[in-house]
This record gives structure tokens, C-alpha cells and sequence, in this order.
């Protein structure tokens, strides 16, 4: 079995010193215990493989999850009534100009009189379900399979999603309700993922494989925000209730392909070629508490007191933060400040998602060469692409605080350096799986849980800032704030995250290791 390197025999049998090894040897990674070992077997030379399909057919899925999810960031633009909203007086010197304005396409006022504050409640609600599910999503997955959990969670979203118009016509709580419900569904999306990628990729094709998988969220914003700009400016079917009708029917399409073509490992898999069944398994390893295949127990108190996983929260609490204030805020600044019409507005705020797209796979390309060449240890290598993925795109945001009404340079600000956050896919978000390969998705709920309360509070806080007052002095506010809380975190990350498995996720496998100390074992222990 092949992963990360370890001496077995210099492992304790007792556990009760566990928290203080970790504790001692965590920030000690430039040595053998973090370099990753290739496998002895070789992989399929078969062109469609079956882990390449489970990437496919992800990569949409995030891709569907995330449509579903933005398109309410544009249509919200065309819903809302602005000119019933009473806005403050603001200095004539603190705004924009509206001579700049594309007229041809003249705007339309909304069926909905929602204040910035009720705006706030409306894109956050998502999130209220979305943190709820992320922890039991990944625990449903180590237990059930990520495949029905995964998919359960698309489908779920997806028909929540055709409900959205309906319950906006009803009444307003109602509509929250739905919202809610919707990111109940999604909730469960990227923790089940995560504990799939455990199973299926080998550690030395993670950064490339989680970036492609994962990148479906960049696309699928990419695809959704300039295709609802254009259904909202429709005559058509009311125009924006299509944002929510097209983009829910595609998710129930995605259903089928899913449901046929995914198995939860490779062991399960019945089309799959046994030398890539092998060759997964030796890199992967078995995740299992016991011989039984009864998965292992989790340890709260282990968790709660990991001070790496500590670090990715917080690292993802900072990215959280500037990425849902760019991505929920951002259609609204450029409809209210930068007077860009309905699908201007669309296509513009999804380039800095289409540049983080490309860039966030090239880069993690780069990154796996780096780590299967010897050049970075794993630990380097998360934090230097982590703080790559954070610090660049905060400076992109400071830009456009400072470049005001500039509307050609505010782009700029926000494409280039934007493309930069991609970045994050070579560095924290695979951090969970070397901690610990079989506690991923439970990991990984917990900190997108607590990362994904950014998504409610992120745009709470802007609507408080803001309370009508639509300058660049009040905008300034927001966007010092998320590129702040950003950096921060970031910091953190650099000094306290690790690449080390944590010896409450080996015990029991040391433990049997030493027990039965015999070639093939002595091999198939070199895991950390």
C-alpha cells in the first residue's frame, strides 16, 4: 500500500500519548513521514478510466449544484423593484455617473420590494440549510457510499430549485423555506465527494483530480451567470423564474447519468479493469477500522482538538468570506455602483470564475509535478498554494476599492487576480485526506460547515453596511473587510497546518501492523 511513508516499528502501541506526539511532530514535515510513495503497480493503459468517469460525471454535478445556487445572485437584479426602495442621500462627489450605461436594453423593475437587508436574508437563506447537512454528509458517506448521498443531495437541490418561483410568488417565508430546504440538498454535495476521492484517487493525482472535480463549481457559476442574465431579460415565462426551471431540470438529467455509471470504491465497481482496481488500492490503501469492513468510530474529541484541521477551517472561514461576498454581492455592485444593465452585469461577474477555472487546474497540475518530483514536501506545498489561492485575489478586491468608477480596471482587478483563488484546490482542500484518509468527509463537513456560514453572514453584513447607502466609501467597507478576513486567516493556516496523518487516524492500523510483522504487511504499513 502505497501513501505517505512510515516506520511502523517507531510507532507506540499505547494511544494515550497520541495528542501530544501529533502535537510535537505536526509542524515537523520537511522529513520522510510526508513524501509520498508511488505504488508498486502500474495503472490501466486504458484511455476511460473508470476514476475518470467518477471525475466526469462530479465535475457536472458540482457544476449543476453551483448553477442552481448563483442563479439567484442575477436574478434577484430582475425580481426586485429598485426604484420602490428608499434609498438614502449620498453625496453626489461618492457615486458613479450613469453616462457610461449601455441603454439599448432598458431596465425592468421587479415584482419584489425587498430593501438591501431583506436581500441579505434572501441569498443567505441558501446557506442556514447548506451548513446544516455538511457534517451528517460526510458521515453518511464514509457509512453509506458518497454515490447515493452525492446524489441524493443533487437531486434534492435540483427539485427545490424548479420550486424556488412558485414559493416567491406565494409569500416571502415560504420562499426562505424553499431556500433553505435547497441548500439542505447541496449541503451534502462536497464532504460525500470528498470522502470518494479518499477511495478512488491516488495521493499523487489528488491536486489535479480535486481541482478538475471541483473546478464544476467554477463552471457551472461560469455557465449560470451570463445564461440567467440573458433568461431574465426575457418577455418570456416572466424571465427570471427560467434561472430556476431550466437550471432544475438539467440537475434531474444529471440524476439518470449518475445513478448508472458511479460505485462508492473501486471494490464496487463491476465494469472496472482489475489493473486499475490494483493500482487504486495499493495507493489508496483500506480505510477500515477492523477486518470486518465495519467503518471506524469517529473521535469528537480528537477532531475537536486537532489544531491542523483547525487551520483548514479557518483558512476556508477567510476564502469563504471574500468568495461570497464576490460572488453574491458582486452582480448587485455592478448593477447599483458600476451601471452595467442585467446581462452586462451577467457575463462580467462571471470572468474571475472562468479564470480561476483554467488557472486552478494548470496550477494544480504544476502542483502534483512539484510533489511526484521531490521538489516540495506535501506540507510546502499546501501552504504555499494555499496562500497563493488567498492572499492574490484579496489584493484583486483591494484593487477594486481603490480604482472607483473605473469600470474597465475594476475588471481587471477582479478577473487576473481572481484567477489566482483556483489555487485553493492544491492547497487545503486536499489537506483533510492526509490527516486522515478515512475521517475525510467527516473532516471536510466540518470545516465547509463552519466556512459555509460565511455564505448567510457574508451577505447579512454587506446589506448592514450598505442600508441603502450605495457609495464607493460604503463599498470600500465591504470590500476591505472579506479581502482582511482573507489574509488573516491565511496567516494562520501557515503556521499551524500539517500534512501528517494524525495517530488517531492510524491506531488501529499500526497496531495491526506490528501484530502480524511480515513482509507484505511491513509494505502495506508504509501509510502516513
Amino acid at each position: 500500500m502505497a501513501l505517505f511513508s512510515n516506520n511502523i516499528e517507531n510507532q507506540p502501541l499505547n494511544n494515550e500519548n497520541d495528542s501530544d506526539s501529533d502535537s510535537d511532530n505536526n509542524f515537523e514535515d520537511e522529513d520522510e513521514s510526508t513524501r509520498i510513495i508511488p505504488p508498486t503497480v502500474q495503472d490501466t493503459t486504458k484511455f476511460l478510466k473508470a476514476r475518470y468517469i467518477l471525475g466526469l460525471l462530479g465535475f457536472f454535478g458540482f457544476a449543476n449544484v453551483y448553477a442552481m445556487r448563483v442563479n439567484l445572485s442575477v436574478a434577484i437584479v430582475a425580481m426586485v423593484n429598485a426604484s420602490a426602495i428608499h434609498k438614502s442621500n449620498t453625496s453626489i462627489v461618492d457615486v458613479c455617473t450613469t453616462t457610461v450605461t449601455n441603454t439599448t436594453i432598458p431596465p425592468k423593475d421587479g415584482e419584489f420590494e425587498w430593501d438591501e437587508a431583506t436581500q441579505g436574508i434572501v441569498l443567505g437563506s441558501f446557506f442556514y440549510g447548506y451548513v446544516l447537512t455538511q457534517i451528517p454528509g460526510g458521515r453518511l458517506a464514509e457509512l453509506f457510499g458518497g454515490k447515493r448521498v452525492f446524489g441524493i443531495g443533487v437531486l434534492m437541490t435540483a427539485v427545490f430549485t424548479l420550486l424556488s418561483p412558485v414559493a416567491a410568488y406565494l409569500n416571502f417565508p415560504l420562499f426562505i423555506v424553499v431556500r433553505v430546504l435547497e441548500g439542505m440538498g447541496e449541503g451534502v454535495t462536497f464532504p460525500a465527494m470528498h470522502a470518494m476521492l479518499a477511495k478512488w484517487i491516488p495521493p499523487l493525482e489528488r491536486s489535479k483530480f480535486a481541482a478538475l472535480v471541483y473546478a464544476g463549481a467554477n463552471f457551472g457559476t461560469v455557465v449560470s451567470l451570463p445564461v440567467s442574465g440573458w433568461l431574465c431579460s426575457l418577455e418570456f415565462g416572466g424571465g427570471w423564474p427560467l434561472c430556476f426551471y431550466v437550471f432544475g431540470a438539467l440537475g434531474l438529467l444529471w440524476f439518470v447519468f449518475w445513478l448508472f455509471l458511479v460505485y462508492d470504491s473501486p471494490r464496487k465497481h463491476p465494469r472496472i479493469c482489475e489493473q486499475e482496481r490494483a493500482f487504486i488500492l495499493e495507493s489508496t490503501g483500506e480505510f477500515l477500522d477492523d477486518t470486518d469492513g465495519i467503518p471506524a468510530k469517529v473521535p469528537w474529541k480528537k477532531l475537536a482538538t486537532c489544531v491542523p484541521l483547525w487551520a483548514i477551517l479557518i483558512t476556508q472561514c477567510g476564502q469563504s468570506w471574500a468568495f461570497y461576498t464576490q460572488l453574491t454581492e458582486l452582480p448587485t455592485y455592478m448593477n447599483n455602483i458600476l451601471h452595467f444593465n442585467i446581462q452586462q452585469n451577467a457575463v462580467l461577474s462571471a470572468l474571475p470564475y472562468l479564470s480561476s477555472w483554467w488557472l486552478g487546474i494548470l496550477i494544480s497540475i504544476f502542483a502534483d509535478w512539484l510533489l511526484a518530483s521531490g521538489r516540495l514536501s506535501l506540507a510546502t506545498s499546501y501552504k504555499l498554494f494555499n496562500s497563493i489561492g488567498s492572499v492574490v485575489p484579496s489584493l484583486g478586491l483591494l484593487g477594486v476599492a481603490w480604482v472607483g468608477c473605473d469600470r474597465t480596471t475594476a475588471q481587471l482587478m477582479l478577473t487576473i487576480p481572481g484567477a489566482f483563488a483556483g489555487a485553493v484546490y492544491a492547497g487545503n482542500q486536499m489537506n483533510h485526506i492526509a490527516l486522515s484518509p478515512k475521517f475525510a468527509g467527516t473532516m471536510y463537513g466540518i470545516t465547509n460547515a463552519a466556512a459555509n456560514m460565511c455564505g448567510f453572514l457574508a451577505p447579512y453584513a454587506v446589506g448592514l453596511l450598505i442600508q441603502g447607502r450605495e457609495t464607493l466609501g460604503q463599498w470600500r467597507v465591504v470590500f476591505y473587510l472579506a479581502a482582511g478576513i482573507n489574509i488573516g486567516a491565511n496567516l494562520f493556516y501557515i503556521a499551524f497546518a500539517s500534512a501528517r496523518e494524525q495517530s488517531w487516524s492510524r491506531g488501529s492500523q499500526i497496531e495491526a501492523e506490528v501484530a502480524v510483522p511480515d513482509e507484505d504487511h511491513e509494505a502495506a504499513g508504509k501509510v502516513n
